[in-house]
């Protein structure tokens, strides 16, 4: 993780610390029902305020809308459990479609993820959703570091796949205008 990102996952990881202090604790409405309350939303005054961190670029650009280009996370809690939503900066339309592509991609194995959401909250692009029974299986302090970790790769990985596309890009237009860049340069790139 870089340098400049370290307050920002401190403070996530601290947030988190304390939302994840969640006890099983049953359906005041329907006998012998526990559903995570953060998703129900019945009983409003065991769900808490949700809680936003924002971490916006250090010189925005004045051309662009500074939204696309923030991170944010909003954690909600409740009783027994907690829903925590990733908004992932995206810079360009290539990200956009990466991320979209890569995210969908993992809502697809949410079984294999067991905190993940299928679908994640409108305006962010991950969300997990912790309840009291994950925290009886798994320990809390691995689960925010799970977190905390995943949002550190998942931007490294949405870099390195524009990377990627964008080379692939280049191999291909050169070898379609019959401009290649270095003699040998296509046998690296397949070997």
């Amino acid at each position: 993780m870089a340098t400049s990102n370290q307050a920002y996952f401190e403070t996530i990881r601290a947030t988190l610390n304390s939302a994840l202090c969640v006890i099983n604790f049953a359906s005041q409405l329907i006998e012998r029902h526990n559903k995570p309350e953060v998703e129900v939303g019945i009983s409003k005054e065991i769900v808490f305020k949700p809680i936003v961190i924002v971490r916006v670029p250090s010189q925005p650009d004045k051309d662009e809308p500074a939204v696309d280009k923030c991170e944010k996370v909003m954690i909600e809690g409740s009783v027994n459990s907690a829903r925590i939503s990733i908004c992932i900066k995206k810079a360009d339309g290539l990200e956009v479609i990466l991320l979209r592509r890569f995210v969908s991609f993992l809502q697809q194995r949410a079984e294999s993820f067991v905190i993940l959401r299928r679908k994640p909250i409108q305006g962010y692009d991950v969300s997990f959703l912790i309840t009291n029974f994950h925290l009886q299986d798994l320990y809390k302090h691995k689960l925010i570091e799970f977190i905390v970790d995943f949002m550190g790769e998942i931007d490294k990985e949405i870099s390195d796949m524009k990377i990627s596309v964008n080379t692939r890009a280049r191999v291909t237009v050169a070898g379609i205008t019959g401009n290649n860049p270095a003699p040998g340069f296509f046998k690296s790139l397949l070997a």
